[in-house]
């Protein structure tokens, strides 16, 4: 079979790469093209474009680069018609893939969707469209089922990726500790302080305007070193000027689990980050500061209680949301304190975090789980 798998972030290309493995592995003879990553190539897809070309972020950011999303959409399109796949499947990243999804059923291709865009949130009438247009939709949140449900369309819950993800490289990392390799980085291992580690996102818009905050926060906390996990494919000279102004702050590329598997607390911006910090047990504060303009145009229109993938899968708040004129150099400090020395805070994380690994871990190997689905949806099962 053709696959043809599109991904627009770097939490699509982990997913993704992971789907790839198990296709691969039902299906010998599969032939993959993709938009994603490092990770889905490396898995054994031919890479046509990097997630880091497609990263818009907000209303504006969007706006702004209005010319190069048409063009990609075109590009995209071409290469889907000369490459005829036996399959699309689309992974989240909604503003690009619901629109080649709609192009796709017109000129017949088989739909798949992998990850559900956050219609729950908001666009709720997006759902038309994924009705009209997607022929298997796949998810990965316990809450999407009933959701869906709702709307009269069937869709199937495959469990949450990250839980296979975390915990095969949990059982890695204590294999290597046994044998005293599992250093961080080369640079830390000499560090005799507890980590905390800094999670700042992976888009420069982004990451400016929330690291400076995060990283001042240094300061208070003198016995502690704060390590900051740096995005792939951003320039070092980015993250050096900001970090350059503190004695008690490192950073780290590409090493994030291991990070979190030394971390004592973090602090990590919005999106899959704060599930991955949950699943390895870290207790964590949300900090998340967008574009002015953009971040009030979306209150207006998101329709949810929290921002964090953590609490909105609990339903209640199991951490700290420090959002946009929340997000201040006290008030974050006061939160890393609650998170570092309340004791009851302490316990009451791990029960909230240990309710979310069960709650998630339900459906068992979600990348095999969805490979699995889609063979059997191609061959007529």
């Amino acid at each position: 079979m053709k696959y043809y798998i599109i991904a627009g972030e770097a939490s699509g290309d982990l997913h993704g790469s992971n789907l790839i493995k198990e296709l691969k592995k039902l299906d010998a003879a599969a032939h993959i093209r993709c938009w994603g990553g490092d990770k889905m190539e490396a898995s054994g897809a031919t890479l046509v474009k990097h997630y880091r070309e497609l990263a818009f972020m907000g209303f504006i950011e969007v706006i702004k680069n209005l010319p190069v999303i048409l063009s990609n959409l075109a590009f995209c399109k071409e290469d889907i018609s000369r490459y005829q796949p036996d399959a699309l499947v689309l992974i989240d990243y909604p503003g690009f893939n619901l629109r080649i999804a709609a192009w796709a059923r017109q000129k017949g291709f088989k739909v798949i969707y992998y990850i559900s865009p956050q219609v729950w949130a908001w666009k709720e009438n997006r759902v038309k469209a994924i009705k009209k247009n997607v022929d298997k939709m796949l998810v990965i949140l316990p809450f999407e089922k009933a959701f869906y449900k709702k709307w009269n369309f069937e869709v199937e819950y495959m469990g949450h990726p990250l839980v296979q993800v975390i915990d095969e490289f949990r059982t890695d990392h204590q294999a290597l500790a046994v044998s005293g390799s599992t250093a961080i980085d080369p640079l830390l291992s000499a560090v005799n302080y507890p980590l905390i580690a800094i999670l700042p996102g992976s888009r420069e818009q982004e990451i400016v305007k929330k690291l400076p905050l995060m990283l001042e926060v240094a300061k208070s906390f003198p016995g502690y070193h704060f390590v900051v996990a740096k995005a792939p494919g951003i320039e070092a000279a980015f993250y050096d000027e900001l970090l350059a102004p503190y004695n008690n702050v490192s950073s780290v590329i590409n090493k994030t689990y291991h990070l979190l598997s030394e971390a004592k607390a973090a602090l990590v911006t919005s999106g899959t980050a704060t599930l991955e910090t949950a699943l390895f047990g870290v207790p964590e504060v949300v900090c998340y500061k967008g574009n002015a303009i953009s971040f009030y145009i979306a209150k207006r229109l998101v329709k949810i209680k929290y921002i964090c993938l953590v609490n909105l899968i609990m339903d209640k708040e199991v951490v700290k949301e420090l959002i946009q004129d929340d997000l201040t150099v006290e008030n974050i400090t006061v939160e890393l304190r609650k998170i570092l020395f309340n004791a009851e805070k302490q316990e009451q994380l791990k029960a909230d975090y240990t309710a979310l690994r069960n709650l998630l871990g339900k459906g068992g190997n979600a990348s095999a789980n969805a490979a699995k689905s889609i063979c059997k949806y191609l061959s007529g099962g």
